[in-house]
């Protein structure tokens, strides 16, 4: 069984980085391609950012291009979101996600297995 665990949210001003943390443990299989969403009550949960784990080629919601960036360590095991320049509307519950690379797509969040617990950003203006 895959587990996921996020760590690094936290609160900070408009402007401010914050580095996300997602360690994987488990059948690695199914973690060949991992991403983040996040989800704010009452909408639906918004894909962020994924990475092929494999070749580490990324792919970003248009909404974080530039100011979002993926990152790897394999012998650790854990996938980094470093985002700066947050904006307010960045406030939001991050979830780290894993699934198969064949049908992952940040466009959706069905296409991923396993989830995190989350971890909450919050960017004040």
């Amino acid at each position: 069984q895959v587990q996921l665990v996020e760590s690094g949210g936290g609160s900070v001003q408009a402007g401010g980085s914050l580095r996300l943390s997602c360690a994987a443990s488990g059948y690695t299989g199914s973690r060949d391609c991992v991403g983040w969403f996040r989800q704010v009550p009452g909408k639906e949960r918004e894909g962020v950012a994924k990475i092929f784990t494999g070749n580490g080629a990324t792919n970003y919601a248009d909404s974080v291009k530039g100011r979002f960036t993926l990152s790897q360590d394999n012998a650790k095991n854990t996938l980094y979101l470093q985002m700066n320049s947050l904006r307010p509307e960045d406030t939001a519950l991050y979830y780290c996600a894993a699934g198969s690379p064949v049908y992952c797509s940040i466009a959706s969040a069905q296409t991923f297995t396993y989830w995190g617990q989350g971890t909450q950003v919050t960017v004040s203006s």
